[in-house]
């Protein structure tokens, strides 16, 4: 995933999650919100609840590529993925498609 499409900066996270639009499951929650770019942007928060540096990088590495086959980057939204605790007792797949059932769901909801 390029540099662009990451959201990087302290008050973008703040920004985004202050405004409350919100899906949850038992893996992530995302926050979303529109934004004035032509494309869309994401940013990963791995609590240090999930494990050591090593463990959360890997999982950060591991929801980007899940995030890069599930979300359209021709969106103007942000979006901020939470990964809880409950996303080590599933494997991989699993997780990808609670991503994918939770996106799905978000797109349903901006529809209206």
């Amino acid at each position: 995933m390029k540099k662009e499409f990451r959201v990087r900066k302290n008050e973008d996270f703040s920004r985004i999650i202050k405004k409350k639009q919100s899906m949850a499951n038992r893996s992530f929650i995302i926050y979303y919100l529109k934004n004035d770019l032509d494309h869309a942007r994401i940013g990963i928060s791995v609590s240090k609840k999930l494990g050591k540096a090593v463990i959360r990088n890997k999982i950060k590495r591991q929801v980007r590529m899940m995030l890069q086959q599930t979300i359209n980057f021709d969106d103007n939204y942000d979006y901020i993925v939470i990964i809880r605790n409950k996303y080590l007792d599933l494997d991989f797949n699993s997780n990808l498609n609670e991503l994918k059932y939770l996106y799905k769901k978000i797109l349903k909801r901006m529809e209206k």
